[in-house]
């Protein structure tokens, strides 16, 4: 077993946070000149610098407005959206692997994307449309739909108000199997929608609007504040439940706050993007494998990793066969399953 240790300091956190982030930023401006239009990779900058007001007077217009439109309102939101939904993948994969101390944890194991996904696929297939959310109906009903699952997941999971990881594992695979279920009869009864549910349950980044960002930004940094409080207790996991009560830990309570948060993020994420796998379940093993088992290292580093991950894959999904898209978590899926299976080899002692 291999133990996490605590002798990260802060300021390799923080050297390595930013060292990434800015791998983080020359990703996301190659991404944004990749397309049908090929933009220069200083215009991008110059385009985005432009819009902030202490740096505006210094930028020199030189470039087409068409140009401008395609950066700020076509591109730019698409690929923040990416980055975004990234970390809270890996966020939320980090978490659950620490929690149930499971190297096979990832942020679908509790059935939450496929409440989302059969959520989303109501909508499509039955044209709902709420008057007060206009646009925004899908999410939020896939968002709902996410957070009911995950209800019902806790409610069978829980047995004299204590809750026990296997159980709660199980749960988790009976429900995701009802909700496939549920979802594949949608599908059978859905004619001109069937691809549109097809293709948004194999991930895409298509809503590509600055108003989804606004909504999935704070909860995205809100659930990174409230992991790294507690990446002690996800350390004292690694422990043991025995040595982390012992410890001072509140397993029970830490424990449910974690899970819930890590349930949410992913429907957060999956509301908006569709079910986009491996980005959690690689994304911590390759930080963990690298920065060592910390989670003081862990958490921020994967949700900065995440980003990097899935801002490349949508790139690659948009550009190799261009002018046709392909679906995202395929290719998460052909980059992450090869890569994870070296990590399977490598680390035959497993990684906790």
């Amino acid at each position: 077993m291999k133990r996490p240790t605590l002798t990260h300091s802060f300021g390799k956190v923080a050297f390595w946070s930013i060292l990434l982030s800015i791998l983080l930023l020359i990703v996301m401006s190659l991404s944004i000149t990749l397309g049908a239009a090929s933009i220069d990779f200083i215009v991008v900058w110059k385009v985005v610098l432009s819009k902030i007001p202490f740096l505006q007077n210094w930028i020199t217009v030189d470039w087409k407005e068409s140009t401008e439109t395609i950066i700020w309102d076509i591109r730019l939101p698409r690929v923040i959206l990416g980055a975004l939904v990234g970390a809270a993948l890996s966020l939320a994969g980090a978490i659950y692997q620490g929690v149930l101390r499971n190297p096979l944890a990832d942020p679908f194991i509790l059935g939450v994307s496929s409440g989302a996904s059969f959520g989303a696929a109501l909508v499509m297939v039955f044209g709902w449309q709420i008057a007060w959310l206009g646009k925004f109906t899908l999410p939020f009903v896939a968002f709902l739909a996410g957070l009911a699952s995950l209800m019902i997941v806790y409610y069978l999971a829980t047995v004299e108000r204590k809750m026990r990881v296997e159980t709660l594992i199980l749960s988790g695979v009976v429900i995701q199997a009802f909700l496939g279920a549920c979802l594949s009869l949608i599908m059978a009864l859905s004619n001109e929608q069937l691809q549109t549910i097809v293709f948004w349950m194999m991930g895409s980044l298509s809503l590509t609007d600055w108003s989804y960002n606004q909504i999935v930004f704070p909860v995205i940094s809100i659930a990174v504040i409230i992991a790294y409080f507690f990446s002690r207790d996800l350390n004292m996991f690694g422990l043991g439940e025995e040595v982390a009560h012992h410890s001072g830990v509140s397993v029970q309570r830490s424990r449910i706050i974690m899970l819930v948060l890590a349930s949410l993020i992913t429907g957060a994420a999956v509301s908006v993007s569709g079910a986009i796998g491996f980005v959690g379940l690689v994304i911590p093993h390759i930080i963990r494998l690298i920065f060592g088992a910390d989670y003081r290292m862990i958490i921020p580093l994967s949700v900065i990793g995440g980003a990097i991950f899935l801002v490349g894959a949508d790139a690659f999904a948009r550009t190799i066969m261009a002018p046709r898209e392909l679906p995202l978590g395929i290719i998460t899926a052909f980059l992450g399953a090869p890569f994870f299976a070296y990590l399977l080899r490598r680390a035959r002692r497993g990684f906790f």
